[in-house]
């Protein structure tokens, strides 16, 4: 009987831990709904539309909350819940969306807080520069500054590429994107300094698109995933399930020629990624 016990008492945290695992996904199947956090303030990639959610990680969620309702077998209803870059994390480590979809990348140190999906798409940290600063290169940056939105993957690759590139430039810290686009439309920084397909999408909210250069310099490495609550094992499976059936099928496609066009072509490493993160089902 003794070795019984000491035999349930070892299991139980192990059958505790397994009912949890799922308590996101049961919650959202008793619910027959999902809450889905998006940025309002981050083209091409998640934005505000006219008080619609659009963007490239938006219409990838709408298809993995397709196929999440295929399987569970009922019916969802998308529940949008805006968000910012201050607090997307928030709204799933306080319970208020059950995923988010926006330009979050996947670190180590926010792995301590939530979960993440496979990769939804990865890029790099460019910088945008005045034409008439003159710069062709990071390196030609010293004196000047450089606007990034604060405590982001962006500004951390900025700043070590700097420190080890010995650039003496000045890191201007900005709450939101479009902080940082008026320090640089104002005249109070000389770049701005994000991920590369975001600068893209950011340039229809800069005053004179035309007067700024794209610098060649790739810094940093930005895997962006979908948030999801810490531990929610049941829920980053369903997750990573539709992604898979979404980066093996026409859908990816459909999704990446929506948002940025016909003629825009994949990257190699966007490509790579796609096939990385396909995965039998048996």
């Amino acid at each position: 009987m003794r070795r019984m016990m000491l035999l349930l008492a070892a299991l139980l945290p192990a059958m505790a831990y397994a009912q949890t695992a799922d308590k996101a996904l049961q919650k959202i199947r008793d619910a027959k709904a999902i809450r889905i956090a998006y940025r309002t303030d981050a083209p091409p990639f998640a934005y505000d539309d006219h008080g619609q959610p659009a963007g490239y990680s938006v219409d990838l969620c709408k298809r993995v909350a397709a196929s999440l309702e295929q399987q569970l077998k009922v019916p969802l209803a998308v529940k949008w819940v805006p968000g910012t870059v201050q607090n997307r994390l928030d709204l799933i480590r306080k319970g208020q969306a059950d995923m988010e979809c926006g330009t979050t990348t996947a670190t180590l140190a926010r792995m301590e807080e939530v979960d993440f999906s496979n990769p939804i798409w990865v890029d790099v940290t460019g910088i945008i520069v005045k034409k008439t600063v003159g710069a062709k290169t990071l390196g030609s940056l010293a004196g000047k500054s450089i606007a990034v939105v604060a405590d982001t993957p962006n500004q951390r690759a900025l700043q070590d590429s700097l420190k080890k590139g010995l650039v003496n430039a000045k890191v201007v810290p900005a709450k939101t994107y479009e902080e940082a686009i008026a320090l640089l439309d104002s005249g109070k920084t000389d770049a701005l300094a994000a991920g590369k397909t975001m600068l893209v999408g950011l340039g229809s909210k800069i005053k004179d698109p035309a007067s700024y250069d794209l610098l060649p310099d790739d810094i940093g490495y930005v895997p962006y995933a979908i948030v999801l609550p810490l531990g929610a094992n049941g829920l980053r499976l369903a997750v990573n399930r539709a992604l898979s059936q979404i980066y093996e099928s026409e859908a990816i496609g459909e999704i990446f020629r929506g948002v940025f066009g016909p003629n825009t072509k994949p990257s190699t490493a966007l490509l790579v990624m796609y096939r990385l993160n396909i995965y039998p089902e048996q």
